[in-house]
């Protein structure tokens, strides 16, 4: 359980490192490294990378959001043709999720093959 935690927080620190310097996509390059090296069972693998990657994008987006006043998100909202902000807030932190989890889930499978 401890390298449960200690990899969804290795995967959300190093995640919002290497967002901040890469592209969005680098989420699911670190999830994968953090999910090779520590070893999990692939269930406990895709759902760190998916909370970590969650937790993180939902702090950064709702910051954001709320420095603009939900402008940009409605506008987007609006867009896409969804009823509210809230949802396209949510979709977003499911893409981001599953990215980091499937990114994670395909380390631990990596690491079984070697």
């Amino acid at each position: 359980m401890m390298r449960f935690v200690l990899s969804t927080i290795m995967i959300a620190a190093l995640g919002a490192f290497a967002e901040h310097i890469f592209a969005w996509w680098s989420i699911a390059v670190v999830a994968f490294l953090m999910s090779f090296l520590f070893n999990l069972k692939p269930w406990l693998s895709f759902s760190s990378g998916f909370i970590a990657i969650a937790g993180f994008w939902l702090f950064v987006i709702i910051r954001a959001d709320t420095a603009n006043d939900h402008i940009l998100s409605q506008r987007m909202a609006m867009l896409i043709h969804l009823p509210n902000y809230t949802i396209f807030i949510l979709v977003n932190i499911l893409i981001g999720a599953l990215v980091g989890g499937l990114g994670a889930w395909s380390g631990c499978f990596v690491r079984r093959i070697i």
